[in-house]
């Protein structure tokens, strides 16, 4: 599988390291930024997430090389003038892609499908890996949903093929992110113009809509907030849920075993803190001691990399909108 990257931000540069770490079947063929050069290399070589990067990177000559891999980058502000001929999947990491016109630019500059890494209108389908990908289809531009909608709707689906959702209410504890300012500054949001590493911030996740749109089964049944804290790295989703059916003793046991045999979620029984789920590649860990039970009511707590375990993610998709 051939892909691009356009945007070498957060999720760009995590995608890159997943690929050079280990996706043999993937040939990461051009990187588009309007970041200079230099600074692209400087800021993989050097992340403050995940550390730095266990070898040379050097940007020259219009290419990132890392080790001995040379990946031409341009900087393109119009992606459809830059060529990608015979790439798979032009992953689409800028955040912008939220209109038709910016977000075909992929297709248009040659690439065979897009991948949106966020929530898109212009996207023809959403698909979360664990919850919809039967929806995928054919589909050309196709977005990924959000990090935390990834966490959320794989247990939602889990636990409503297993007792039915009558209704539910998730909190995500995220950590700030490039939407917040770190110093007290104008946004949209009152909350949120609040310095970001300063406060916990209550406000809102988009993953309450994109539940929605993933699961309409459960359409009218899931509510969400978030509360951003002052963490770096990793987030978590707490999540109450009244299901249709009695929980019989042992309900966590049972649990533990379907989360198990999904291929997007993990458990763990340790007492764990974010810190130790750092790179964690699955789209939620849930912690076992954590999980609540009474009659009716389910509480399930569990943590995920926003950044590593979302990437992974994006890789996964790809794979699947790559024709065989």
């Amino acid at each position: 599988m051939k892909i691009a990257i356009n945007g070498f931000g957060r999720i760009g540069r995590t995608i890159l390291r997943q690929v050079l770490m280990g996706g043999a079947d993937v040939e990461v063929g051009a990187i588009n930024d309007i970041a200079p050069l230099d600074l692209c290399a400087y800021l993989f070589a050097y992340d403050s997430t995940f550390g730095p990067w266990p070898g040379p990177v050097e940007g020259r000559d219009g290419m990132l090389r890392v080790g001995d891999r040379a990946i031409p980058v341009t900087h393109g502000a119009d992606l459809s003038r830059v060529d990608l001929s015979g790439t798979d999947v032009l992953m689409d990491c800028t955040g912008i892609a939220r209109s038709s016109d910016v977000a075909g630019r992929g297709l248009m500059a040659g690439a065979r499908r897009v991948l949106i890494s966020g929530p898109s209108p212009a996207a023809e389908v959403t698909v979360v890996l664990g919850a919809n990908e039967d929806r995928l289809g054919d589909a050309r531009i196709v977005s990924n949903a959000s990090c935390t909608t990834n966490a959320l709707a794989p247990l939602l689906k889990l636990l409503d093929d297993m007792a039915g959702v009558e209704s539910a209410h998730m909190t995500t504890i995220h950590c700030y992110t490039n939407s917040q300012p770190l110093v007290d500054a104008p946004r949209g949001d009152f909350a949120r113009s609040r310095a970001g590493a300063l406060s916990m911030v209550p406000t809102t996740s988009s993953a309450t809509a994109l539940i929605e749109e993933i699961l309409p089964d459960l359409a009218g049944r899931v509510s969400g907030a978030a509360v951003r804290v002052p963490s770096a790295s990793v987030s978590a989703v707490d999540l109450v849920a009244h299901l249709k059916t009695d929980l019989p003793d042992g309900f966590d046991s049972v649990l533990r075993a379907e989360v198990e045999r999904s291929a997007v979620l993990g458990w763990t029984d340790l007492p764990l803190v974010s810190a130790d789920l750092r790179a964690r590649p699955e789209s939620l860990v849930v912690a076992g001691p954590e999980t609540r039970v009474i009659d009716r009511q389910l509480r399930v707590f569990g943590w995920y990399d926003n950044e590593w375990g979302f990437s992974a993610r994006m890789l996964d998709v790809a794979r699947m909108m790559t024709p065989a």
